[in-house]
């Protein structure tokens, strides 16, 4: 990069360059003259490469240039020729091209050809090819001549002794160096470059060298790995070939119509180019990436600084890498590819200190994030020390340790609570990944297979996962296996993965038995884990017999769905109490008579509607009764899918009311019920906030704990707890990884993931 800020260091040498008189007493005659004696030194040859050299020279260095100056750069060409066996086999217009000119843009013209073949001749003595001795050169000639990337140099297009003199030169200052060294012992090089790089972060030259064909590499940045490889890969990739302001151009003494578009000289056509954008641009890749930049610098304006850096969000390392300083370009900088709107902090380390930077939410393309090492911030202590605990072997990991019972911050709660969850997810996948390929889990002597669909892009957010339970049940397998594959068939949401799963059992009631809970409940974390789930968008629906286990699941299982709907199903004995926060949506034929499915989807319907009068702030529903339709609602109950859609889970709701089925459950929401024989078919809580106050009534258990979070309440204040009148508790409750981890044990759902827990005497 040939732009950029930066304080210049200048170093006063001498370079100790047989300079010869550039001015011509005139130039038009002794022309002839040269070529004259090119002819008769070099023969046909000679002659040719003198014709060649001063048909295409500028018009100002005609009238500038001696003919003696030409004729010595001639003879050291020739005489590089005839030196190095990569030079000899050339292709005529090649040489005449790419090794005999004197300049390589508008640089001050010098006669530096004599001075680099002899500062080249030991740097190249041992290479077989053309492109071991440019790696050869890129190595180490920059060290002999003491140039190396500095934006504080004067000008971009600085000649090699102007560059020497200040000890620094950019890009372009750089590779006019690396092509005269190149061209000093017959190595056919060329400047190439782009005005502008297509995320608009500026221009940038390096170096083409000839060898069977043409191969990159950028000057001073040599790589043992060999040519054709560089930082600005990616961004070359990206060129547009009909776009001016971002093609590729190579420099050429030929003229031939196209010049380079020189950035510090824009007006100017006097070097001649050819557009070599096609072997560097790459097909536009067609998913949303943010491929998010990285540079540290001392402070603001100062100095850029090496740091082992690594980008962390949602709990885990994204990638690592180091940040560039010195002489690396100023554009030279790590690039992490993530999910467009990622957020998260980039921490970075220098002599075993670490210090974060939050970064903002991330857009689409070629984002950078300039960090200053003095604004940055200790890492917490509290979180290292869970970080610490997390990279025991998880033998080694005590549950009592100290890093687990620390009070934390709302922030490093948040941030603990992200690694955890990571941590917990990570174990899972390779636990359960097996039955995740098979589309078959186990629960005790029960089985769970299921078919699956994928819909739309991946948001940002994560995947949507949507539930559907088949019909039959009370039936023989082959009637409820003809009923699972139908159900595949029945919806198609705009997003998400679509799961029909096969019942365990061809019982009656299928799809409520005690064993459907637990499998749900693992089928829901195996997504979460291993196909990038979001736990608030996790929707439950069913038709026929599948309707009656969303009657019956809905309430029970409220916390883990984002919404739910009831198509053509009989709800039994469940009860409606516990949907105060789920969406529920009821669709039924109107003339679906059998057992009373249509009168009595009609009475739910208006019990649904008498609570959510009741209470405004839940019960949210749909009821379609479908007037004339039979228990197949020729699919006109689809419409529930957009409608659920619409919905994500609140998993932090001010009020709860808890209604015990049968199959009884310990955890609800924020409440948890330690003792499993504490909770009882038929019993019933319900738990509010308002402010710093919870307060419960009802069938309350003695030890029932509270999950509490800042989503909830203010953790920082004290909390009053009230049990049916009495006041029970007033304290302060710390957060901590303890809390958070077991959550995340009981199940992996990181939005309802307490960070704090308060016991109940």
């Amino acid at each position: 990069m040939d732009g950029g800020a930066g304080a210049a260091r200048v170093r006063v040498m001498r370079f100790l360059l047989p300079l010869f008189s550039l001015a011509a007493a005139a130039f038009g005659a002794p022309a002839d003259d040269f070529i004259a004696a090119a002819k008769a030194k070099h023969g046909e040859a000679g002659e040719r490469a003198a014709k060649f050299l001063t048909e295409h020279m500028p018009a100002k260095d005609k009238e500038a240039l001696s003919s003696e100056f030409l004729a010595t750069n001639l003879d050291l060409a020739f005489e590089a020729r005839v030196e190095f066996p990569w030079a000899k086999s050339l292709p005529e217009e090649i040489f005449l091209n790419d090794v005999l000119p004197y300049a390589v843009f508008d640089e001050t013209r010098e006669a530096w050809r004599a001075d680099f073949l002899a500062k080249a001749r030991p740097l190249v003595k041992d290479a077989k090819t053309a492109s071991e001795a440019a790696q050869a050169l890129n190595r180490e000639f920059f060290k002999i001549v003491n140039v190396h990337y500095n934006t504080g140099r004067k000008l971009p297009n600085q000649s090699p002794s102007e560059s020497a003199k200040l000890g620094m030169a950019t890009c372009t200052g750089l590779s006019i160096i690396l092509v005269d060294a190149c061209r000093a012992v017959g190595i056919p090089a060329r400047a190439v470059g782009t005005p502008m790089w297509t995320n608009d972060r500026g221009n940038h030259t390096w170096v083409e060298v000839w060898d069977g064909g043409w191969h990159f590499t950028g000057a001073d940045e040599f790589d043992k790995q060999g040519l054709n490889r560089g930082w600005f890969v990616n961004d070359a990739a990206k060129a547009k070939a009909d776009e001016p302001k971002y093609a590729i151009y190579a420099t050429s003494w030929k003229k031939e119509g196209l010049a380079f578009p020189m950035v510090w000289a824009p007006a100017s056509q006097e070097v001649a180019a050819v557009n070599v954008t096609a072997r560097y641009a790459k097909a536009a890749a067609a998913a949303d990436v943010a491929r998010l930049g990285v540079r540290l610098f001392d402070k603001k304006d100062g100095d850029r600084v090496v740091a082992k850096v690594a980008v962390i969000a949602g709990g885990k390392v994204l990638g690592e890498s180091e940040t560039k300083a010195g002489t690396a370009d100023l554009n030279d900088m790590p690039r992490f590819e993530l999910k467009p709107g990622t957020t998260g902090w980039l921490r970075f380390t220098v002599g075993g200190e670490s210090r974060e930077v939050v970064f903002a939410a991330v857009e689409k393309g070629e984002p950078t994030v300039d960090a200053t090492w003095d604004a940055a911030v200790a890492v917490p202590s509290e979180l290292a020390a869970v970080e610490a605990w997390l990279a025991l072997p998880a033998a080694e990991r005590k549950a009592d340790a100290p890093a687990l019972q620390a009070a934390l911050t709302q922030e490093v709660a948040a941030r603990v609570a992200g690694l955890l969850a990571a941590d917990r997810a990570g174990l899972i996948a390779v636990e359960r990944k097996e039955e995740m390929e098979k589309k078959s889990l186990k629960v005790g002597d029960k089985t769970l297979r299921w078919l699956e669909k994928t819909f739309g892009e991946a948001p940002a957010d994560g995947r949507s996962l949507w539930i559907s339970m088949h019909g039959g049940g009370g039936a023989p397998p082959q009637v409820n296996d003809q009923q699972w594959q139908n159900q595949i068939r029945l919806y198609e949401p705009a997003e998400g993965i679509y799961i029909a799963p096969r019942a365990p059992t061809d019982t009656w009631n299928l799809w409520h038995e005690g064993h459907i809970d637990p499998m749900f409940q693992r089928l829901i974390e195996d997504h979460v884990a291993l196909r990038g789930v979001n736990p608030d968008k996790v929707y439950l629906m069913g038709y026929s017999a599948g309707g009656d286990g969303v009657w019956q699941l809905a309430p029970r299982m409220a916390d883990r769905f984002a919404a739910a709907a009831m198509m053509a199903g009989h709800p039994n004995e469940t009860q409606l109490l516990g949907l105060r926060n789920l969406p529920f949506a009821i669709f039924m034929g109107g003339a679906d008579a059998a057992y009373d499915r249509n009168k009595i989807a009609a009475a739910k319907s208006a019990e649904m509607a008498e609570l959510q009068k009741a209470d405004p702030g839940g019960y949210v529903h749909l009821s379609r009764i479908y007037e004339g339709l039979p228990h197949w609602m020729n699919r006109k109950d689809a419409e529930g899918v957009p409608w659920m859609a619409k919905f994500t889970r609140n998993p932090w709701p001010k009020k709860i009311v808890l209604l015990q089925d049968d199959i009884t459950h310990d955890r609800f929401y924020w409440l948890k019920i330690p003792d499993k024989a504490a909770a009882k078919a038929g019993q019933k809580i319900v738990a509010t906030v308002e402010g710093q106050t919870i307060t419960l009534t009802g069938d309350v258990p003695a030890k029932m704990e509270l999950r509490l979070s800042d989503r909830l309440l203010d953790l920082d204040q004290e909390v009053k707890v009230i049990v049916n009148g009495k006041d029970v508790a007033a304290a302060k409750v710390a957060r901590n990884a303890a809390a958070i981890r077991q959550s995340l044990d009981e199940r992996l759902d990181l939005p309802a993931a307490a960070s704090a827990v308060l016991v109940l005497p």
